[in-house]
């Protein structure tokens, strides 16, 4: 078409030409050797031909087929009506996903009604559910959202969005991405212990302030004088440098990403459901690893369901399930057509790597940066019974834009019940911390 459009721009065609003998031009007579006068001809009159063809075959396609030109799009403009025969867990899980906002207490059980007919019935638990839904709309959060996620099942506990500035942002908020921050301190930790080079007692000599966002000489250690610091400490207290040379130094870049591939980036974790795939762009230069490592690579985005199910993983001891927001799905008679039944996606890591992990975490809670959240103002702990492991983010943001804390965890350690993830983005005016939101929901579930 582009080389009709080019000849027809040039000069028209006419019956004259057809029958006309073409002017010799000499400075084109190397050409005419090429381009024998008589295929010549046959060349004017076939392009033409073939054009008109070309611009009439769509209608000729419609006429031969007997459809409208829109029916194609019209069937896949409706990508929520699934059969409800035969659905697995990613159909169920777009089902429950498009019937939420709907769903209504009834009961005491959370359930919704379908378009075509049936209802779903949520494994939310109305507790932690109302007492996040309060908090986040008391303190008029301009973006909050909160999952919760049961390790063992992969049921959907809880899932609760509210923006006091704009209204129908919370749709979606649970299933798109937003940059990680600190929580991928979790997977570079990852990355380093199943290398063996590593244990959570392991001291780290860097260079830099403990939030230092300038990578360029964490590495350049002095001769005397370099800090130091356990892992476990470091976690705890998501020491930048720490974390940014375990990912350069220790574990190296493709030992991060494959382990960050294995907890779910850069591919889908529901396909067909609205959850965005989470992403982690490979790092450049080293220098991109270390700020990658320590949770400083804006480029890092992960859902806020996501995160509730990397938790949960770890609470699992490596083993990732498909997480569930129906319980079960009935049909319009009221028969039962789906129930939930726990379903591994994939193997993260090691029971023994899981452990570990777990004792860094806890540091958080106890000795890090969620010690406030946790503890009265005599510094009493709040939930002195129950072990949680726990890691936090900061990082500013655009999409919305403002700073955004995070907050995930699970509890107790010694037999997770619970797996959770809160993100909190606040503006100009600080409201409360996503770790307010996570005291408050544990608290709530083990009341």
């Amino acid at each position: 078409m582009q080389d009709f459009k080019h000849l027809t721009s040039k000069k028209r065609f006419s019956a004259s030409s057809f029958l006309s003998p073409r002017k010799n031009d000499s400075r084109n007579a190397f050409k005419r050797l090429d381009e024998p006068p008589p295929r010549k001809k046959r060349l004017r009159f076939l392009l033409p031909v073939i054009a008109a063809l070309l611009v009439a075959y769509p209608v000729l396609s419609l006429l031969l087929s007997g459809r409208p030109a829109v029916s194609s799009v019209r069937e896949e403009a409706h990508p929520g009506k699934l059969s409800l025969k035969d659905l697995d867990s990613f159909g169920a899980f777009r089902l429950a996903a498009g019937a939420f906002p709907t769903a209504r207490a009834e009961g005491g059980r959370l359930v919704a009604p379908l378009a075509g007919g049936g209802t779903v019935v949520y494994a939310i638990n109305e507790e932690v559910q109302e007492r996040v839904k309060d908090v986040l709309a008391q303190f008029q959060v301009p973006y909050g959202v909160f999952v919760a996620v049961e390790p063992r099942s992969g049921r959907i506990l809880a899932m609760v969005a509210h923006s006091s500035i704009l209204p129908g942002w919370e749709q979606q908020a649970f299933y798109g991405i937003y940059p990680m921050a600190s929580l991928f301190k979790i997977i570079t930790a990852t990355a380093a212990l199943e290398q063996g080079k590593v244990s959570p007692d392991t001291v780290i000599p860097f260079r830099g302030g403990l939030y230092s966002e300038s990578s360029r000489h964490w590495s350049d250690l002095p001769k005397r004088g370099a800090q130091e610091m356990d892992l476990t400490t470091a976690m705890g207290k998501s020491v930048n440098p720490v974390f940014g040379r375990l990912a350069c130094d220790v574990a190296g870049r493709d030992s991060v990403l494959r382990c960050a591939e294995r907890f779910g980036f850069n591919h889908a974790l529901l396909p067909g459901t609205p959850v965005l795939p989470s992403k982690a762009e490979h790092p450049a230069t080293d220098d991109d690893l270390r700020l990658m490592g320590a949770g400083l690579g804006r480029e890092v985005k992960i859902s806020p369901l996501h995160a509730a199910v990397l938790m949960a993983t770890v609470a699992n001891g490596g083993t990732m399930l498909v997480p569930s927001l129906a319980d079960e799905i009935r049909d319009p008679s009221g028969k039962v057509a789906y129930t939930h039944q726990p379903r591994p996606l994939r193997t993260v890591t090691t029971a023994d790597v899981s452990a570990q992990l777990t004792r860094m975490l806890s540091s958080t809670v106890t000795t890090g940066t969620s010690r406030r959240a946790f503890h009265d103002q005599r510094g009493r702990p709040k939930l002195a019974d129950i072990s949680i492991a726990a890691k936090t983010g900061s990082i500013n943001g655009t999409d919305p834009e403002g700073h955004y804390s995070w907050f995930a965890a699970y509890a107790p350690t010694d037999n997770p019940q619970i797996a959770l993830a809160a993100l909190v983005i606040n503006q100009d005016k600080w409201k409360i911390k996503a770790s307010y939101v996570g005291e408050q929901a544990l608290e709530a579930f083990f009341k």
